[in-house]
């Protein structure tokens, strides 16, 4: 730290003598009018000889991320988002203030040129500045190898500096909000109306999640942090809105992991007069569309693995999975000591309270989820899985629904949803029996919603799709906090 503080001192003088120059070292505006990139893709080929010719003027702005003294020249990259482009400032082109100014730059301020490009002797396409404008300046130093960053709490606590130092993960956020933009683009095009729905909520609902408790003075309740916005959207179903969509903050309160972070963002929509069918035909296109439109291939790789997005994708029944990747006959999972018992020897630790549903979910999770690579929809969950869900007609134990496993991970949740009120009622009040057992994640009655079925809800599907584990997919990262700009860490123990 003593480095950092000199460090410090030595640019607390050169700001001192900035302002002695009459030059304010925290600017007001820059009217850029160039991008590097734009600079680098429209002339960045083009031989020396044609620049000279063309004499292309630019005014561009940006970070000093590289700086080399030669006398009375120097060169200096600008970071510009995600893009470089070396700028040389020759004092003799600059003026006694421009040259003054130059004296006192370091790596990590900000600066706004104007000038034209060229070619330097070593062929370099850069900037000769003629106007040197000083816009920001840092106090503290850009890390000792600014250029790749590799301290990984450091790059997710100081969220700023790694955009700084690894470009690459620049351009994974750039592509984060080209995938939410189409995203709405396609929902929109299909007809879908937008709606944004309450954040705080008197009775946290839509998945089996322990919700973050808050309190409103004002109205002295305990109000939760939204788990999902499923029953609200539901609502509106019910209101007369044929079709709606919601990108969303979710906020469970459970543990950190690869593909976990507390917040995090969430895509659900809702189709009247649709089955969960419809869903994974909209799903297959969704998907295959956003590829294409982000990535201009529906032929993507994931940590190693190749993986196509184009459809048809496979079904496979949920049970049917299971038997089929452990070899297993229908009966070793029929009963609840059969199911344990085949648990057992397969190696899984099972809760010894767990009925016959949620030790077939353990083998589920640990044999089948990760051997599903190539995009599958996992379809005919049991109802006790999904107490939202409804029933299929031809065997009322299981349910008109799907998850989509892409990459090893659940990606996707739809179902055709449960519109009976007197089903959904009785769901309700075994999932608060479940609750009252000690189970945390079991789902609340919720009285208004109930009475919101009993004004009719139509026939209905409804999806829910991670936004932050599609980015990851489409992104080829392998942990949630590498999309998520400020995940959430330990607190950090204060400087010294």
């Amino acid at each position: 730290m003593d480095e950092l503080n000199d460090q410090r001192q030595q640019r607390i003088k050169k700001l001192d003598r900035l302002r002695a120059l009459g030059v304010a070292p925290y600017g007001t505006k820059f009217a850029w009018k160039d991008r590097a990139g734009v600079l680098i893709r429209q002339h960045g080929s083009k031989p020396k000889e044609q620049l000279e010719q063309e004499q292309v003027a630019c005014t561009l702005a940006g970070r000093i991320v590289g700086l080399r003294r030669f006398g009375k020249a120097a060169f200096a990259v600008l970071q510009d988002g995600a893009d470089r482009l070396q700028v040389y400032l020759k004092k003799d082109l600059l003026g006694e203030q421009g040259s003054r100014i130059s004296e006192e730059l370091d790596l990590g301020d900000w600066i706004g040129v104007e000038g034209v490009l060229f070619r330097t002797k070593t062929n370099e396409f850069t900037v000769e500045v003629r106007q040197l404008t000083f816009l920001s300046k840092a106090l503290r130093p850009l890390p000792e190898k600014w250029h790749g960053l590799t301290d990984v709490e450091t790059r997710y606590r100081q969220r700023y500096v790694d955009l700084i130092a690894n470009p690459d993960v620049h351009a994974i956020f750039v592509t984060r909000s080209r995938i939410i933009g189409a995203i709405r683009n396609f929902l929109v095009g299909k007809g879908f109306l937008e709606v944004e729905t309450p954040m705080m909520q008197p009775i946290p609902g839509g998945a089996a999640a322990r919700p973050f408790v808050t309190h409103h003075n004002a109205l002295g309740v305990d109000l939760y942090l939204r788990i999902a916005p499923e029953l609200y959207l539901k609502r509106l179903i019910v209101g007369g809105f044929p079709r709606v969509f919601e990108i969303n903050r979710n906020f469970r309160n459970e543990g950190i992991s690869t593909i976990h972070n507390p917040e995090f963002t969430m895509l659900e929509f809702y189709v009247a007069y649709a089955d969960y069918q419809d869903l994974i035909l909209l799903t297959e296109e969704l998907f295959a569309y956003l590829a294409s439109e982000v990535l201009g291939t529906t032929e993507i790789e994931y940590q190693g693995h190749k993986i196509n997005l184009a459809g048809p994708w496979r079904r496979w029944s949920y049970h049917q999975a299971v038997l089929e990747v452990n070899h297993l006959p229908p009966e070793s999972i029929a009963t609840e000591q059969t199911a344990r018992d085949t648990a057992q020897r397969l190696g899984l630790s099972v809760d010894p309270k767990a009925t016959l549903p949620f030790i077939v979910n353990e083998i589920f999770e640990e044999t089948v989820e990760p051997k599903l690579i190539q995009p599958t929809f996992i379809t005919d969950y049991p109802i006790e899985l999904s107490p939202l869900a409804r029933r299929k007609d031809h065997d009322p134990s299981l349910t008109d629904r799907f998850e989509l496993y892409i990459a090893g991970r659940e990606i996707a949740n739809a179902f055709s949803e449960l519109n009976d009120p007197l089903d959904q009622r009785q769901r309700f009040e075994q999932q608060t029996a479940q609750r009252d057992a000690g189970d945390e994640e079991a789902h609340y009655l919720d009285e208004d919603f109930l009475r919101a079925l009993e004004y009719a809800m139509p026939p209905t599907a409804g999806e829910g799709i991670g936004i932050d584990r599609l980015v990851m997919l489409l992104t080829n990262q392998a942990s949630i906090r590498d999309v998520i700009l400020f995940p959430q860490l330990r607190p950090e123990k204060p400087e010294k």
